[in-house]
């Protein structure tokens, strides 16, 4: 059984009785569901990953005392680890991972803080509108003309924590404020993915259609894998991107490419580039497979499959609109390993 399914039939089973018997006034200013960290969360989890940190559990978030005091928060952990230590023949851990914890009454601060920031987190939580509103309808402190991230944050922070952030299932939000930031966090803005898109091509096109070749040149061998790899990172990042999705950590990338229609079929090419030696026979048809990839993300990207992959680059980084974002280094949303 999948996580995900394992944790909303708990969650029906005995969470949202317990919540609906013990709490009712909180239930509009609460949120659950099961969301973070773990493989269980994207809907990647098998066999082999209930050896850890498998269990029936979900979240319970709180967005802040304002809304749920320390004494209610205290009750609703005190009653969510009554509930049944073992379910469908799975045991619940008395043991917090080494990640941090997974289950169970978190601050909605806390969880963000985590995965986006401290400063981020705040205005998160701050841009929440359900709550300690004043007169005029409206969140004290919030600024709805601002998003949660600044630009140096949509660029700078990991992806798979953006993907921790927005992704999982939500099994209960009544009032709607942890939908709202999870759309918030679902991809980047335009200007941003562009940014990306366009480093993330330029990197691909010095890596696999340059160095690649130069480094066989040398007889670096080792540095001729190496800059596969980075070009293997750099163009798998590309499809993502066109794809509209975060592209997860290196453990579950190539799992996530899988649901990447149309661009899965490419996983065979990615694999021979990783896996195959650089013999001349091998290093011709790895050249092959670099350039046929470059020409899709090109294509895709509105340019003519013609163009230069290093010249598109900095085509698709002059059509950035925020002049902030299109005159920061085409290189500074690329991120190695």
């Amino acid at each position: 059984m999948k996580g995900l399914e394992l944790s909303e039939k708990y969650y029906r089973e005995y969470g949202e009785p317990m919540l609906r018997e013990k709490f009712p006034e909180l239930l509009p200013r609460i949120a659950a569901g099961l969301f973070g960290a773990g493989s269980e969360v994207l809907g990647f989890d098998d066999e082999a990953s209930q050896d850890h940190d498998f269990e029936p559990g979900f979240c319970i978030f709180l967005p802040g005392e304002d809304a749920v005091s320390r004494r209610e928060a205290f009750l609703l952990e005190r009653a969510y680890n009554a509930l049944p230590k073992e379910f469908m023949g799975i045991r619940r851990s008395l043991f917090t991972p080494a990640g941090g914890r997974r289950h169970g009454v978190i601050r909605l601060f806390d969880f963000l803080e985590a995965r986006i920031g401290k400063e981020a987190a705040d205005r998160a939580v701050q841009h929440i509108r359900i709550f300690s509103k004043d007169d005029d309808g409206k969140a004290p402190d919030a600024d709805s003309s601002s998003g949660i991230l600044s630009i140096a944050e949509w660029l700078s922070l990991p992806e798979q924590y953006l993907l921790e952030a927005s992704g999982g299932r939500i099994f209960l939000d009544e009032s709607g404020f942890l939908a709202e930031i999870r759309e918030e966090l679902r991809f980047f803005p335009e200007d941003i993915a562009q940014k990306k898109l366009a480093g993330n091509l330029l990197y691909a096109a010095q890596t696999g259609q340059y160095n690649y070749e130069r480094c066989l040149l040398h007889k670096e061998n080792l540095a001729a894998q190496t800059a596969l790899a980075y070009f293997t990172e750099a163009a798998l990042h590309c499809f993502f991107l066109l794809s509209g999705r975060y592209m997860p950590y290196y453990k579950w990338r190539f799992r996530a490419f899988t649901e990447l229609a149309p661009y899965s079929g490419f996983l065979p090419d990615f694999e021979f580039l990783l896996t195959r030696g650089n013999d001349p026979k091998e290093a011709d048809t790895k050249k092959e497979i670099i350039a046929k990839l470059l020409k899709a993300i090109v294509r895709d990207a509105g340019l003519p499959e013609e163009k230069d992959p290093g010249d598109a680059a900095y085509l698709l980084n002059d059509r950035i609109r925020d002049s902030d974002i299109r005159n920061l280094h085409i290189l500074c949303a690329v991120h190695e390993g």
